[in-house]
């Protein structure tokens, strides 16, 4: 039997240099006011003439972040991973828009101000999840037999909507 692999819990060393993520963070809840986030630099530093995010250290960041939200910084994920959203699709991937385009025909729509009305994603993920679905996993984990019968699936669904 194999041992799971567990990641090492993150140290945020007193010494690094704060990250961009964290700097984003910073000025994101600072909804990137200028004056609170000197505050904030001020207030962590104990030092009143120092007022940039790059003169603080990862730690100083996180008790900034944590002060700000009241719960521990969240880590960046690589992209498409760790996500509870089971329908995040790849727009360069034909199947996947086939996909979209069978979501939008059976009106598995929301609105969206940007784009208007567009694909309901969570929807999408929902159902992948549910017993419903003939494959239970993260649409972009799916080898290409697999979405076919997701896209089979929402055909039948499209059929039924308009019987």
């Amino acid at each position: 039997m194999t041992k799971t692999k567990t990641k090492p819990p993150v140290i945020y060393g007193d010494d690094l240099p704060i990250t961009t993520h964290q700097i984003n963070t910073i000025n994101r809840n600072c909804q990137w006011n200028v004056g609170m986030k000197e505050e904030w630099v001020q207030w962590v530093t104990g030092d009143v003439n120092r007022t940039s995010l790059k003169s603080l250290t990862q730690a100083q960041a996180v008790k900034v972040i944590r002060q700000q939200t009241g719960e521990p910084h969240p880590q960046p994920l690589p992209k498409g991973e760790g996500s509870d959203n089971w329908g995040y699709f790849d727009s360069k991937n034909r199947q996947h828009l086939t996909l979209l385009a069978y979501m939008r025909t059976a009106q598995w729509t929301t609105e969206n101000g940007k784009h208007g009305e567009v694909a309901d994603i969570e929807r999408l993920s929902d159902f992948l999840k549910s017993d419903k679905s003939p494959i239970n996993k993260p649409l972009k984990n799916m080898e290409p037999w697999e979405v076919s019968k997701i896209i089979e699936a929402f055909k039948g669904i499209v059929k039924s909507k308009y019987k």
